[in-house]
């Protein structure tokens, strides 16, 4: 599997596996209610019932994890602000619980109709402090979930960016060289040994040759700091070093395919050919 394909798809593999880990756990939840009730003698619930219960959860679970995923990004957890940040992730855990409470109580409810009974949540105050007890330790094991498996992945892949000058602003930015770190390791790369960008959500991927980085930024930001340095968009997804093109061959639908020493092929598209045409008789009257 390569970077890129990862990239591309690793929100539905990590969804996939989430949805995987928490319908196995609560599956296992609901036949041990069975289990443990068939134990004692009595079944006190239809054996459908256990199942409602911890699926409901599983979905108002699966619902919330954007959520979850939007708070770490919006409002990272800030040592500095310690209390602060507390305070914000303690009301978010309320909300989250709520929020929870009301999505798996009205699947219940729902599902309990169609069958022609009842459902009871019980005495309200009891059962929402029940259930807080519960979806805090849910929540926390979640945003647990979400720090390790953005670290592993940073880890994997590795990531690119430019190395500070002084203060983290555009202008104190080198964009000469890209600091990698890699597996717990930190290397340097010269921007003029990549020789074309792809565009991949929040990231642009840095090719170079057969190795590949990946640093976050979006192509229009990444490619207005790289173009004195001889880059060029071609593409709403790529950009190229323009010492690195071997060869232009036009289409038929008025795009064009662009070839580069490394034997890569990439589509250059009709609204950036005026620009690229320009970048290219620029570059060739300087050399």
């Amino acid at each position: 599997m390569t970077l890129t394909y990862f990239q591309r798809y690793q929100t539905w593999y990590a969804t996939l596996f989430l949805c995987s880990y928490i319908f196995i756990n609560n599956t296992i939840n609901a036949s041990s209610n069975i289990m443990e009730a068939q134990r004692d003698g009595v079944l006190p619930f239809m054996i459908w019932e256990p199942f409602v219960w911890e699926y409901s959860s599983a979905i108002g679970t699966l619902l919330l994890f954007p959520a979850l995923v939007w708070l770490l990004k919006a409002k990272p957890f800030n040592w500095q602000k310690i209390t602060r940040s507390l305070l914000i992730y303690l009301f978010a855990s309320v909300i989250f619980s709520l929020l929870h409470v009301g999505i798996m109580v009205a699947i219940r409810k729902l599902i309990y109709t169609v069958q022609g009974m009842q459902y009871d949540f019980g005495l309200v105050w009891f059962e929402l402090l029940y259930e807080y007890r519960k979806d805090l330790w849910g929540f926390l094991f979640l945003i647990a979930v979400i720090k390790a498996y953005q670290y592993v992945v940073n880890q994997l892949t590795g990531e690119a960016a430019p190395i500070k000058q002084g203060e983290d602003t555009p202008e104190n930015l080198n964009f000469d060289r890209l600091l990698v770190k890699k597996l717990g390791k930190e290397f340097i790369v010269r921007v003029a040994q990549i020789d074309w960008l792809e565009s991949s959500g929040n990231y642009v991927n840095l090719h170079i040759g057969a190795r590949i980085y990946p640093l976050r930024a979006t192509m229009s930001q990444l490619i207005t700091q790289l173009e004195p340095q001889g880059f060029c968009r071609i593409h709403r997804s790529y950009a190229i070093r323009l010492d690195v093109v071997e060869s232009i061959t036009p289409l038929p639908s008025g795009d064009s395919e662009v070839k580069l020493t490394t034997g890569k092929v990439l589509n250059l598209s009709r609204r950036y050919k005026e620009q690229f045409k320009g970048n290219i008789n620029s570059a060739t009257a300087n050399f």
